[in-house]
């Protein structure tokens, strides 16, 4: 024991041993087989997923683009369509005025045609109760007038000619009081 201790007394752990030398080419070994074998395959894998990695940022921005400009596209087009819109809605607004226009102006024409029918039925209505009051007043004026008189009038040119002067004098009468309920 004494002699044990006595050369591990004098060994120098700054200088290397033979373990040292063995664990140093075990590693090395180690290391090649790894440099070899191991890390690029490990590598590769890793360049691959790198690579799919930016592909996938790519795609997302091309996507990111495309959706920018879609929403693009898509505002546009509805401030087109708004667009179109206001011009249908204006042009519908317009032809229903003409439209209204149009009634507006068919409705007057057609009060004109009635009043003016009425008018003239009114005209024909009065001319026909004027010629039957004429016939009937002239056949009362002749026999009041025969009965007054005391001799026939039966004469159809005198009876016209008495018949006419009164309904003249009559329509003047009316004529006169139309004016002094007005004046």
């Amino acid at each position: 024991m004494a002699a044990e201790e006595g050369e591990k007394e004098t060994s120098n752990f700054l200088i290397p041993n033979g373990t040292f030398f063995v664990e140093l080419g075990a590693f090395a070994l180690l290391f090649y087989l790894l440099a070899r074998y191991v890390i690029p395959p490990i590598n590769k894998a890793m360049e691959a997923r790198q690579d799919a990695i930016r592909a996938e940022f790519e795609e997302v921005e091309a996507a990111k683009q495309q959706a920018s400009s879609a929403e693009e596209e898509y505002k546009t087009q509805l401030a087109d369509a708004r667009k179109e819109a206001n011009r249908l809605r204006e042009g519908a607004r317009e032809e229903g005025a003409q439209i209204v226009a149009e009634l507006r102006e068919q409705g007057e024409a057609e009060k004109a045609r009635i009043v003016e029918s009425a008018h003239a039925q009114i005209a024909a209505e009065r001319q026909q109760a004027l010629a039957s009051l004429r016939a009937e007043v002239g056949s009362l004026a002749t026999t009041l007038a025969g009965r007054i008189v005391g001799e026939s009038l039966e004469d159809d040119e005198r009876s016209a000619r008495v018949v006419d002067r009164f309904l003249s004098d009559l329509e003047s009468f009316e004529v006169a009081k139309a004016q002094d309920g007005v004046g």
